[in-house]
């Protein structure tokens, strides 16, 4: 089998780059033949699972802003999204059809809310042009030349070859690393890998047998992890500790799942503790429940309920454990006071003051503490069974940021995860992919037009 450009993963920049480098070839007369190869029966698996299958498509922040997001080699981005910026983006899915709305956070979404109306549009953008799609078709190896051998012995060759087969995240969707595998064999850089985007599992929190730092999803749940699971905590700070220095803040919320601590907050902090660990740090979460006020403002106002509590009529027979639960009902969520409790036993003291008398001290200032200071060590993450993004992958060095074309290779491109450009979540992963990926196919027609 021939075609004169072949593009290896079709996700979110395998589907931009095939477009591209067919639009360049249509625009400039050309005949050439465009050839997308993909493992998966249908194309963009992951795009569908993407933001909960709503698919947060990008992020409309300009550079400036953006390129604080892009957590690797930000400087590496700037060409490609300025290639195709997110106004220009949602412009282009508008061409076709697809409108989109803008949300909080400058994310945008399709306006159908529907993951699967982005992947309908690319591919159909990819048919306007002659994008020849072939689904099942599993990349085994690649060899200079190029020649594309697939799994059932099919044979591909051509001029050009864009290599898109993305990181290692979400494995059931086709992204296995085999394209990282073949840019090594083929003489490229690979910065090392790990899953970013992804759950972090605090002590105690999962049913764990060994020290082991990947800790799966499936791992049953302890008592603790069944009372944390499913709550969703809002507007809290979240610091990073690594080695017992801070290591990084986030506003905004965290949800605990079955994984672990997730959402915004536990996601955005999630690339440096992983790396922190992997690197044999240790590493831990504070929770600020109050950041609007401070500690000793905190204080007064925890004694100040703790007086309305204790004179209420209705506490009158009421023992200190079920006064101060009524007092951390006025502070969080009822159905966080549980896991509350047991994290942070000093707020209550037991004092023995003879062999059957006992008292319960509620202590105050500890509460305070612990609404203000309430750590969790981290025991380790989940893996790229369900991380959104890899970190890690083809180094930058390898890669001529311009065009996205192999430093080493000739007609050979690279775009999207496989690349060391992973961002915070928000539609930044989602946004370079699409910037590369119009890169990438662009460069390699025009590649192809010079020979």
């Amino acid at each position: 089998m021939k075609s004169d450009i072949v593009v290896v993963g079709g996700g979110a920049s395998g589907l931009m780059a095939a477009y591209y480098a067919a639009k360049t070839l249509v625009d400039a007369g050309s005949d050439a033949q465009v050839t997308l190869l993909e493992k998966m029966p249908r194309p963009a698996r992951k795009v569908m699972i993407t933001g909960k299958g709503r698919c947060n498509l990008t992020n409309v922040k300009g550079w400036n802003d953006f390129s604080t997001h892009v957590r690797s080699n930000p400087n590496f981005v700037k060409s490609a999204f300025f290639t195709l910026p997110p106004e220009a983006l949602l412009d282009w899915f508008g061409r076709f059809g697809m409108r989109s709305v803008v949300e909080r956070g400058d994310r945008a979404f399709p306006e159908s809310y529907r993951a699967s109306d982005v992947v309908d549009t690319l591919v159909n953008a990819c048919n306007s042009v002659g994008v020849k799609i072939v689904c099942e078709a599993e990349v085994e190896d690649v060899t200079p030349g190029f020649t594309v051998r697939l799994s059932d012995g099919t044979v591909w060759n051509c001029k050009v070859l864009v290599l898109a087969t993305g990181g290692l995240s979400y494995p059931g969707t086709g992204s296995t690393g085999d394209g990282l595998r073949w840019a090594e064999m083929l003489g490229h850089k690979i910065e090392p890998t790990f899953p970013s985007l992804t759950a972090l599992v605090p002590q105690g929190y999962k049913l764990v047998e060994d020290k082991d730092l990947h800790i799966d999803r499936g791992t049953p749940l302890t008592a603790l992890g069944e009372k944390l699971c499913g709550l969703h905590l809002k507007n809290i700070a979240l610091t990073l500790i690594v080695g017992g220095t801070e290591a990084g803040s986030e506003f905004g919320d965290i949800d605990f799942t079955d994984g672990g601590l997730e959402g915004p907050l536990g996601f955005q902090l999630s690339r440096k503790a992983v790396k922190s660990m992997l690197n044999g740090a240790k590493v831990s979460l504070v929770l600020d429940l109050k950041p609007g006020v401070t500690l000793t403002e905190l204080t007064e106002r925890v004694k100040q309920l703790w007086t309305e509590v204790d004179k209420d009529p209705r506490s009158a027979r009421l023992r200190e454990k079920e006064k101060c639960r009524i007092l951390l009902g006025k502070l969080m969520p009822w159905d966080l006071i549980p896991s509350f409790v047991e994290m942070n036993p000093g707020i209550m003291t037991l004092e023995r003051r003879s062999r059957t008398a006992t008292k319960v001290w509620v202590n105050l200032p500890t509460i305070a503490k612990a609404l203000k200071a309430w750590k969790l060590d981290i025991a380790g993450f989940v893996g790229y069974e369900r991380a959104v993004v890899t970190a890690g992958g083809v180094s930058a060095d390898s890669v001529v940021a311009k065009t996205m074309a192999s430093r080493h290779v000739p007609g050979l491109y690279f775009c999207g995860e496989m690349l060391d450009i992973d961002s915070d979540t928000g539609g930044y992963n989602l946004q370079t992919a699409f910037s590369t990926g119009a890169l990438a196919g662009a460069g390699a027609a025009k590649y192809l037009l010079s020979l």
